[in-house]
């Protein structure tokens, strides 16, 4: 038996679960948290859209590692542990992967000084968009936020707004399996106010997108260095130096299988595929 791993909130909201259920009948939609579950009961269990995990990370994580104990997780704790922090960006780095600049700001570490200019601040723990600001130069906006995020107990992320996402938009590129399945273009979210879907993820405009060679070779390369996933989304965000990454997302990402027309038929393939 295969599960679907999930939130409560997210029951309803998940486009890609009813995708997933018309070519896995045999899937059981199960809530993470829920403590009347049997995680020992499935042959395998999938992390989908587990939303909420960053609101208690390490209860998640721990969740994880007994349900790895008792069955097979897709992705694998190891990846769960990297990706559930985006630190995992020094990492990436560190490999020659062009990413979005950033520094991170440890709650220790009092505020850098330099804040000024268009900035992005958020959690290095988050999922959604929750805790995302833009400071359009408001140095005092970016020290309040900060300040905040560094009470709760949580590293900042510093980043430069990159504005080229105004006019070409966010690639985000989806692997199941290792390989690459399908791309949807995303518009920018910070460009105005940004509304969110009981209190999840950011509501976004979103299309299907054809990625350009480039694009597709940063995301073969980011996968090319991670250990066996069932599913990956890379985040792109355009320069003019060319495409960098903006997150690598292993944990609970939007597959978007609504945007392409075989996507939820080969990603039920790969899930059942791994099955014992």
């Amino acid at each position: 038996m295969l599960a679907l791993a999930t939130c409560d909130r997210a029951r309803d909201l998940d486009a890609d679960l009813r995708l997933l259920q018309l070519h896995l009948p045999e899937a059981r939609i199960a809530v993470w948290d829920d403590p009347n579950v049997d995680w020992g009961s499935f042959d395998l269990v999938v992390i989908r859209s587990t939303w909420d995990y960053h609101e208690r990370r390490d209860e998640f994580i721990r969740w994880a590692r007994r349900v790895e104990a008792v069955s097979i997780l897709w992705n694998p704790i190891e990846l769960i542990e990297w990706n559930t922090d985006k630190r995992y960006l020094i990492d990436l780095s560190r490999r020659e992967i062009p990413i979005v600049p950033t520094r991170f700001v440890e709650p220790a570490v009092p505020a850098p000084i330099e804040l000024e200019g268009d900035l992005v601040v958020k959690p290095s723990v988050g999922a959604g968009s929750n805790g995302v600001i833009r400071t359009r130069g408001d140095v005092e906006l970016a020290r309040h936020h900060l300040a905040g995020l560094h009470a709760r107990g949580l590293t900042a992320m510093v980043q430069p707004y990159m504005s080229a996402i105004d006019t070409a938009g966010e690639t985000d590129l989806v692997f199941v399996g290792g390989e690459y399945s399908h791309a949807v273009h995303k518009a920018p979210i910070l460009a105005g106010s940004v509304d969110f879907e009981q209190g999840l993820y950011a509501e976004e405009q979103i299309e299907p997108r054809q990625p350009t060679p480039i694009e597709i070779a940063i995301g073969e390369q980011v996968v090319a260095g991670l250990p066996a996933t069932a599913y990956a989304r890379i985040d792109l965000l355009p320069t003019e130096h060319g495409p960098v990454v903006l997150e690598v997302e292993l944990t609970e990402p939007s597959l978007y299988l609504e945007f392409d027309e075989a996507a939820a038929e080969r990603a039920a393939a790969v899930f059942r595929s791994l099955a014992p």
